[in-house]
């Protein structure tokens, strides 16, 4: 399976322009992409400036498949659930499992089942994190799908309406039958390891039979436990997030992610000037051993 993903880190989509380009190209093409610039100059006309506009733009990535990554604003004052829940919804959610932060030496655990003592998700984000720092993300404690996240940089004038914003996301990695030859659509979770992706035909043969068989998705997760993607994973910047408890963090916007976008051209300009070798190596420095 891994030896598939790995012969090449995919190219990824903006979702404010549709453009594509490298993993390490679209972090400076988000600093200044013209279609985001538009999108936001015509939210600054139409909507109230909020008194909460501090945001994080973060890239997170598979910590041991970084074919799978993504560009992510994050509200200031979202909170460790927001952004566990974003990462659940586009990601890993699959069977309720429990998840973790592990940021600056401090872990915090989701669910009421943690141990007394633990911290939980419901603090801010603009408590713990900081431009540069690196922190990493697990689900499901059984079989573990793992992230890496690092701040690139903030701003204290963004317009965003949602707790967290989709900003990029890698195209899914070209996965071939290991039978045929032909684009897989189904991997075997029994042999994933020795040869489990499978296209339609090929997968109707398995001889693993049909209950051990998950559909190939664009995620770190695919192929674990009961995985079988959010629905849709053509079209996730579509994603619904209603939440109660959020009710006062927006002013009666839709409850997309942001399809359209919400950044102007000088986002991040200052912060963020890596070139294409720099980006490539970002987490190897704080990779945890």
């Amino acid at each position: 399976m891994r030896e598939q993903l790995r012969k090449e880190i995919p190219k990824g989509r903006c979702f404010f322009c549709n453009s594509v380009f490298s993993k390490a190209a679209m972090t400076k093409h988000i600093t200044s992409c013209k279609a985001k610039a538009t999108s936001e100059a015509a939210l600054q006309k139409s909507r109230r400036s909020s008194k909460n506009n501090k945001s994080f733009h973060i890239l997170v990535e598979g910590r041991y498949l970084p074919e799978y990554w993504m560009h992510l604003e994050v509200k200031a004052k979202a909170t460790l659930d927001d952004l566990d829940e974003f990462l659940r919804d586009i990601w890993l959610e699959c069977c309720g499992h429990m998840s973790a932060f592990t940021i600056g030496g401090r872990t915090f655990i989701s669910g009421p089942e943690r141990e007394s003592g633990e911290e939980g998700f419901d603090i801010e984000l603009d408590k713990l994190l900081t431009p540069k720092i690196t922190f990493y993300h697990e689900y499901d404690f059984g079989t573990t799908t793992d992230l890496t996240l690092k701040v690139l940089s903030e701003r204290e004038d963004s317009t965003s309406e949602w707790p967290v914003q989709l900003l990029a996301r890698n195209e899914a990695p070209q996965i071939n039958c290991d039978i045929c030859g032909k684009p897989a659509t189904m991997v075997c979770t029994q042999c994933i390891e020795e040869g489990g992706w499978l296209c339609s035909e090929c997968a109707e043969e398995h001889e693993c039979g049909e209950d051990m068989l998950l559909p190939v998705t664009n995620s770190p997760r695919v192929g674990v436990c009961g995985y079988t993607g959010n629905g849709d994973d053509e079209e996730d910047d579509d994603l619904d997030w209603e939440d109660e408890d959020d009710e006062g963090f927006f002013d009666d916007e839709d409850d997309d992610y942001g399809e359209n976008g919400e950044d102007d051209d000088d986002l991040f300009a200052d912060d963020l000037m890596f070139d294409e070798e720099d980006e490539e190596d970002l987490f190897e420095d704080d990779e945890e051993e």
